[in-house]
């Protein structure tokens, strides 16, 4: 089966990996590209230098096709990025956290294919407006960064898809094959996937991340920051509880940050996770996950339509 997605990205299993700051690198970028789908490197750490050796590290690691995330509200300077992503030939790039008529122009000017992230009708208006090949369109219920008064993938989805002519990525509460296939059915033309590839074998934060999204239910997540910025979807735990009681904001320190990826401290910042948690049972290998949910797509597909007939 190909969609708008595989066909212009030349993927051959219309699955994205999340641009996680810090965790989309290029050692799990390369293994989802690898097995068919299309790996991301983020920019949302802000760490331009490590970001770009990433970058060059993907030359190295696939020959598939792969891309950059340049979320612009946390790049200390968005045009030397492009520059740099032109340069080395990134034929794929998400857009984010910005105004799209910034960057997008820019992009397609060099050549660029760009999806812009949208949490919202008006952000998708906005991305139509400014030329973007495609947009990724994400619900409140996904990990990370997120709209506090967002609509879920279900409302949002089938209401862009509706409205624009441009391929669409659904974002927030894709996890395997039987939410893969209600994408499809929606309209969607690919799934991107965060929470599930962070609780994968070749995500490289911490152990003690990867298991408490294994134990946790649907009903453990939160959104943080609901009335500070940046609004963020996490795991439950006793910080956020105590957050939420002082309706204190959540500050992103990098040592307390790194404590919690990389050592597994995690009570030491907050641990961004999706309410998809709750159907994540154990950590796989990126390639076990995405064959697997694209073969239960197909499978969810096919008997639909046998019973439509």
């Amino acid at each position: 089966m190909k969609t708008r997605v595989t066909e212009m990205l030349g993927i051959e299993i219309p699955i994205v990996q999340a641009p996680m700051g810090w965790i989309a690198r290029s050692a799990l970028a390369s293994a989802v590209s690898n097995a068919g789908g299309l790996g991301i490197i983020e920019t949302a750490s802000g760490d331009l230098d490590a970001v770009k050796g990433e970058i060059r590290s993907m030359r190295d690691l696939t020959s598939k096709p792969w891309g950059v995330n340049i979320a612009q509200h946390f790049v200390r300077d968005p045009q030397a990025l492009v520059d740099f992503v032109a340069e080395n030939e990134v034929a794929f790039v998400t857009t984010s956290a910005g105004d799209p008529a910034v960057l997008v122009p820019r992009l397609k000017e060099r050549g660029v294919t760009v999806f812009h992230v949208v949490p919202s009708l008006r952000g998708a208006e906005k991305a139509v407006a400014a030329g973007v090949d495609g947009i990724v369109v994400e619900g409140i219920e996904g990990g990370g960064f997120k709209n506090a008064d967002g609509a879920s993938s279900l409302v949002l989805v089938p209401e862009i898809v509706s409205r624009f002519d441009v391929p669409v990525i659904a974002a927030g509460g894709f996890v395997d094959g039987r939410s893969m296939a209600a994408a499809l059915a929606m309209g969607a033309d690919g799934v991107q996937m965060g929470t599930r590839m962070v609780a994968s074998v070749e995500s490289p934060i911490h152990e003690n991340w990867k298991q408490a999204i294994v134990a946790a239910k649907e009903t453990d997540t939160v959104v943080v920051n609901r009335r500070h910025r940046p609004a963020m979807r996490t795991l439950r735990t006793n910080l956020t509880s105590r957050l939420e009681s002082e309706d204190a904001p959540a500050i992103l320190r990098l040592e307390e940050m790194m404590k919690l990826y990389f050592e597994g401290d995690m009570e030491s910042a907050v641990a961004m996770a999706g309410q998809v948690v709750g159907r994540i049972q154990s950590v796989e290998p990126v390639e076990s996950i995405l064959n697997s949910a694209w073969d239960d797509c197909l499978s969810i597909l096919r008997e639909l339509g046998a019973r439509a007939d």
